[in-house]
């Protein structure tokens, strides 16, 4: 995983520098789902056993709610 280099908008650099525009939001935005993605499928090759519990949970809950 990488970590993001540029500050975050709670840090003390990013308050003296200009405001964030809509394309560095958005590569802010991409960049932490990509690693969100990243964690989550790591965490279901680590467990593999509770990824098939929450997955069949989910299916069952999406049997109750069909019409």
């Amino acid at each position: 995983m990488k970590s993001n280099p540029d500050p975050g908008p709670g840090s003390t650099e990013s308050r003296s520098a200009a405001p964030e525009t809509e394309a560095q939001r958005r590569k802010r935005r991409a960049l932490f789902l990509r690693e969100l993605a990243e964690a989550r499928e790591l965490r279901a090759r680590v467990q593999p056993r509770r990824t098939k519990e929450r997955r069949l949970r989910e299916a069952m809950r999406m049997r109750t709610f069909r019409i």
